[in-house]
């Protein structure tokens, strides 16, 4: 049973557009598009990059704290196996 049926759904990027500019939210609800297309594929280029970078980021610190722990614990043996 859908329970949205002849009910209008209303997204949170709906909410946050409106919030931004009500203007360009209005005139986005009526089909009009925007002129400045170039831009906002650049924008969202522009943002897909970051993710990436970010997400390398990311996997990278993890990396880094793996190489971390094998290092404390080749250390440790080496110095327990030095020990004795």
């Amino acid at each position: 049973m859908c329970y949205t049926l002849g009910v209008k759904v209303i997204r949170s990027s709906d909410i946050g557009n409106y919030l931004y500019c009500r203007r360009a939210w209005m005139y986005r609800q009526q089909g009009f598009e925007s002129d400045n297309q170039a831009e906002l594929a650049s924008g969202t280029e522009l943002h897909r990059k970051h993710g990436r970078k970010v997400m390398a980021s990311g996997v990278s610190r993890t990396l880094g704290f793996i190489l971390l722990l094998l290092a404390l614990v080749l250390l440790v043996s080496y110095c327990t196996a030095n020990w004795i």
